[in-house]
């Protein structure tokens, strides 16, 4: 079984996919119970393919979700990942006979459905049309038939009448834009959504609006604009709303991490722990919120610590796990940085025991730091010194002096110049008051 095991990961690997050898904190079945729809599928996989202690497991889970939904090419790549992990376990022979049933049924499904639309259409009612694409494209998605389901929900459009239904489509086509991956449609079809619908129904909706737009930034790597996406959903709505996405543990983990990765200390305290309407969502990982709380109070070693202990879990994100490193980079380097602001000299062995680890080189990560501009300062190499460079007080006055006399000089030469069209009696055509005359108008056009 191990050497099973250990080729299948070396394939996995081969193919650039990331293995996590450290188990996890949560538990498989509880965590997969969290979500609703075709996303329980993605994620028992992603762990599956990736998680050395869970591999197994998690692949008996897709497999058993695959053979309760239609579509045959999942359950095929799950077996066959099984199957190469693990040839002995009985979920790795194919069930052929389940497969043959499965296939046949959705093509008589869809036949029934196309029919269906078909009669529709020949009737010319305008909500039964629009039923019939709907039931025909939630077929199309469960068998796996993605681009044929967003072409069939795009079908939608001319016949919704009700701001709910306009609604619908749009949710069915970000769900499946987010299947695809594609991220900018994703933000497409919700900026769509936007004025088009009463407040009710925005509000019923605002919470998987929110999650999504912060899953499509996160995709594009806009950190911060997924960050404030997150930290502005509605928490006093169901989870049940957005759980094909993600749980109510996944927002707080993504707004969490997001924010450290891209706000200062002042808005983290202010967008995430003052955040009343967040604070329901980080109930459900108060790790986050302790790692939030450290790096507000200044305490960076503690709060890389915590995140530190969580890697394995975000590396098993199907949404995270992709920027997971470029993540814990940029809140490492802000730790770093804020760590020195109020030194003006600090030893190498005391930035080991604060930021140092086992396979770690603090003196390469600080001088690689200082070469990209993240960090300025010094590496004194022979006395083992890092030395912040200090801002020149006399420079900086300079420069503020000569800024000062610059835009006191463009604002005299603006005066002037309106001081003399004033006195040559020009027409003044512009509705802007000129700033100190009193009702005189300006002609921006002029001089």
């Amino acid at each position: 079984m191990a050497d099973h095991l250990l080729a299948f990961f070396t394939l996995m690997d081969n193919q650039d996919g990331i293995i996590v050898r450290d188990p996890p904190k949560f538990d498989l079945d509880l965590y997969i119970q969290n979500y609703k729809g075709r996303s329980r599928f993605d994620r028992a996989f992603l762990i599956g393919r990736s998680s050395v202690p869970l591999c197994v497991d998690a692949l008996k889970a897709a497999i058993a979700e695959a053979k309760r939904g239609r579509d045959t090419q999942r359950y095929r790549e799950a077996v066959e990942c099984l199957r190469i992990a693990v040839p002995s376990e009985p979920e790795a022979i194919f069930d052929q006979a389940w497969l043959e049933a499965q296939e046949k049924a959705n093509k008589a499904e869809t036949h029934r459905l196309l029919m269906e639309l078909k009669g529709y259409k020949n009737n010319l009612i305008k909500e039964s049309i629009r039923m019939g694409n709907e039931d025909l494209g939630k077929h199309l998605e469960s068998i796996g038939d993605l681009s044929a389901a967003a072409d069939t929900y795009s079908k939608m459009r001319p016949d919704v009448s009700t701001p709910k239904q306009l609604l619908d489509v749009g949710k069915h086509l970000v769900r499946v834009s987010i299947q695809r991956r594609e991220w900018g449609m994703v933000s497409a079809h919700l900026s769509k959504l936007g004025g088009a619908h009463h407040a009710d129904e925005e509000r019923a909706f605002q919470p998987y609006i929110k999650v999504a737009q912060g899953i499509a930034l996160l995709g594009q790597e806009k950190y911060k604009e997924a960050a404030l996406s997150f930290l502005s959903a509605d928490s006093i709505l169901p989870a049940s709303t957005y759980s094909e996405l993600a749980s109510q543990s996944d927002v707080a983990s993504y707004g969490g991490l997001l924010a450290l990765a891209s706000m200062g200390r002042i808005e983290l305290q202010h967008h995430v722990l003052d955040n009343a309407q967040f604070r329901t969502f980080l109930e459900h990982a108060p790790h986050i919120r302790r790692a939030v709380t450290q790096f507000v109070s200044g305490r960076y070693s503690a709060c890389i610590a915590i995140l530190e202990s969580y890697r394995p879990d975000y590396l098993l994100d199907i949404y995270l796990q992709k920027h997971i490193a470029t993540i814990y980079s940029q809140i490492r380097s802000k730790c770093i940085v804020q760590y020195l602001i109020p030194f003006s000299c600090v030893s190498l062995e005391t930035m080991n025991k604060a930021f140092g680890g086992p396979n770690q080189d603090i003196e390469s990560e600080l001088a690689d730091m200082i070469q990209s501009g993240a960090l300025q300062a010094r590496i004194n190499t022979i006395d083992k010194l890092v030395t912040t460079k200090m801002a020149n007080p006399r420079a900086q006055m300079q420069e503020s002096a000569l800024r000062a006399a610059e835009n006191y000089e463009r604002q005299a030469l603006d005066r002037l110049r309106r001081m003399g069209l004033a006195a040559a009696e020009l027409e003044l055509k512009s509705g802007k008051k000129a700033p100190g005359f009193g009702d005189l108008m300006v002609d921006e056009t002029l001089g």
